[in-house]
């Protein structure tokens, strides 16, 4: 079996956290990914008053969207969306081409707490499955590049347990590309006590030869006998779902190492890691440009209590408030007709 490569050992590039890191099986040319998350995702989920469930759903929606972006090439933003019956109502998670993140859930309070209370009751803990906290319902993955460029789109029902086994569907299914995929969010103690969300998730795709098979990663596949590949994808997925959540989520252990660990008789090469960002591309210019295009009339019914237009992004949570004197502002400064 060959040697892990140099560049995959331990602390490899210096980055641990909240981070995107490709890496290859050397001696089988497949390629992954593996993201970790720490503060970034912390900084997310905790903005709004998630029940713990719900956190950590979205948690995972935001791994397995960075998972998703960092393998496609795009200028733009890459957007992952549900849809469902369930308690949650809607997730929405998505990756800008430089890395930065943001997300956000809508949820029936009701519903959660009834649900809650009735497997309370049973004895049962909290239910963390998709048909549990979503039910019925589509996951959407969007590329979006420009005003001047067409849209990409893939939708699948949710169908298994868990986020992952519904993105597998979707390659399985529509791309046709073999993938395996893992995630898991959860609060992590920390040694000065509290604690911070986490979330990470791992990828590994058996890639269609690109452009008649050029990539060195095509060449070491197309050598192999269909035996020789087939076992060595079987044991790669083997590997892939043995990793622990706790050892995924580690502080104490780098992404490297843990490839290392997992696929080092194979070989792994990691590369360059991409850098994760929790950044809403929302901003007062943005929300003025929309409330200029409403009637006076219409922004006069918005208004609070203390007479001002008031609107908070789903996303970052940020409020930014309108008095008169800005909507005047807004009107004086909107073309007329």
């Amino acid at each position: 079996m060959p040697d892990v490569m140099a560049s995959a050992g331990p602390g490899a590039h210096g980055v641990t956290e909240d981070m995107l890191l490709p890496f290859q099986i050397e001696s089988l040319g497949l390629r992954g990914r593996m993201v970790r998350l720490g503060a970034e995702v912390d900084a997310v989920l905790t903005r709004h008053d998630y029940p713990e469930p719900v956190a950590r759903m979205l948690g995972e929606a935001l791994a397995l969207a960075a998972l998703l972006a960092g393998a496609l090439k795009y200028d733009g933003v890459f957007t992952l969306q549900i849809q469902s019956d369930g308690p949650i109502s809607l997730l929405v998670a998505d990756v800008t081409s430089d890395g930065h993140l943001r997300g956000y859930a809508q949820f029936d309070a009701k519903r959660f707490a009834a649900a809650a209370a009735a497997r309370a009751q049973t004895g049962a803990g909290i239910d963390r499955s998709v048909p549990g906290l979503l039910g019925a319902g589509y996951l959407a993955f969007t590329v979006d590049q420009g005003a001047h460029t067409e849209r990409y789109q893939g939708v699948v029902e949710l169908t298994g347990a868990t986020l992952s086994d519904c993105a597998h569907t979707y390659f399985r299914d529509s791309e046709q590309i073999e993938t395996c995929l893992k995630t898991a969010c959860e609060r992590v103690a920390l040694p000065e006590g509290g604690s911070i969300w986490r979330a990470a998730g791992l990828m590994v795709q058996r890639m269609p030869a690109e452009g008649g098979g050029g990539s060195q990663a095509d060449r070491i596949w197309q050598s192999l006998t269909e035996d020789e590949a087939e076992d060595g994808w079987r044991r790669v997925v083997i590997l892939t779902s043995s990793a622990r959540d706790e050892e995924m989520l580690s502080p104490a252990l780098p992404p490297p190492e843990l490839l290392f660990r997992l696929f080092h008789e194979d070989g792994v090469r990691v590369f360059e890691p991409n850098i994760m960002t929790d950044r809403c591309r929302c901003s007062r210019e943005r929300v003025s440009a929309v409330l200029a295009a409403q009637p006076r009339a219409e922004l006069d019914d918005m208004k609070e209590p203390d007479g001002c237009v008031v609107v908070t992004c789903q996303f970052c949570n940020r409020a930014y408030r309108y008095d008169d004197a800005d909507l005047d502002a807004l009107a004086e400064e909107t073309p007329r007709q």
